[in-house]
């Protein structure tokens, strides 16, 4: 029997990398949520989380991003990290202020060929879309902050980006900026 290439990429395992912007700075006067711009801690841990997926040859085949200035600021500095050109971030409206079902539909979207997905938003949504995803099996911080600024969930995910059910990923790793300072 000969497979195709869709079918050899319906085989290969994907994954899914959730990203929260990084650290905003809520100081800038007369700026709407939208317009926040990344505060001093968010352009310094951008690049450091971009440079360690990069390390764990984590380099997605797909990026897409809420355009807020915040996940902007952020999606590129990563990307620059991992020497990908921030022109090819798919730019996406429906991130910001998002619940779990645009974000499924977000997700719906993505390139059937794509294998590692990196989706840049904020919360509650993105919180919200990985408890959806891993289901009961998820264990709450104590903290109460799952995905804190810049952390990154790593998932495995079903074999296609489409008709996403609750509990169907599975957490492989839940990784902090903190953990990655010097």
């Amino acid at each position: 029997m000969r497979l195709n290439h869709l079918d050899l990429v319906s085989q290969t395992p994907r994954e899914l990398l959730l990203l929260r912007h990084a650290k905003s700075d809520w100081g800038v006067d007369g700026a709407k949520d939208f317009d926040r711009p990344l505060a001093k801690r968010g352009k310094a841990d951008a690049p450091r989380v971009g440079a360690w997926l990069y390390r764990e040859g984590l380099v997605p085949d797909h990026v897409v991003s809420s355009p807020a200035q915040r996940a902007r600021q952020t999606a590129t500095r990563i990307c620059k990290a991992m020497e990908l050109k921030a022109r090819n971030v798919a730019w996406d409206e429906r991130i910001y202020e998002a619940d779990v079902a645009r974000l499924l539909a977000v997700l719906a979207d993505c390139p059937a060929t794509a294998r590692l997905v990196l989706l840049i938003g904020h919360n509650p949504g993105l919180e919200d879309l990985l408890r959806y995803l891993i289901g009961d099996e998820l264990e709450e911080p104590d903290d109460g902050k799952l995905l804190p600024t810049a952390a990154v969930a790593r998932i495995e995910m079903p074999k296609a980006w489409d008709g996403l059910e609750r509990g169907c990923g599975q957490l492989i790793a839940l990784t902090r900026p903190k953990a990655l300072r010097d």
